[in-house]
């Protein structure tokens, strides 16, 4: 299953490069660029935004959606961290996640997706979640 899963996570990043590109969001790497991993950044300038993306991430998660995420002082860190998480084996950011440090410019960093199609629906979500559609 490896080979599917990874392509999925993939898939997932090319899709969300994409999306928000096309809103005028700074993507790293952009849809069509080489990737080397898993991990889509996407560049929100805005403190609100990006809470309320990597919060939808969670709500739009198969596991523990009912649970919020809130930036908070993580040890080792400098600045509040917030994460999202909706796995079903804790640290598996292959299932979909999303993190970011709170500072600007506000880059969330997504990676994972099990599925294509319910990571695509979260992303979706997690963006008209975040531009205040939701």
């Amino acid at each position: 299953m490896a080979p599917v899963i990874v392509k999925n996570a993939m898939y997932s990043a090319v899709f969300a490069a994409e999306l928000l590109d096309s809103l005028g969001f700074e993507v790293y790497p952009k849809s069509h660029e080489k990737r080397g991993d898993i991990i889509q950044a996407v560049k929100l300038n805005d403190e609100e935004k990006l809470i309320k993306f990597i919060q939808g991430i969670q709500s739009f998660s198969p596991v523990d959606s009912h649970v919020t995420p809130y930036p908070w002082d993580m040890p080792g860190y400098n600045d509040k961290v917030i994460m999202a998480a909706g796995t079903f084996i804790e640290g598996a950011s292959i299932e979909l996640s999303a993190d970011s440090p709170i500072r600007p410019p506000y880059v969330a960093y997504m990676q994972g997706g099990l599925t294509y199609e319910s990571a695509k629906l979260a992303i979706l979500l997690s963006i008209d979640k975040a531009l205040g559609e939701r």
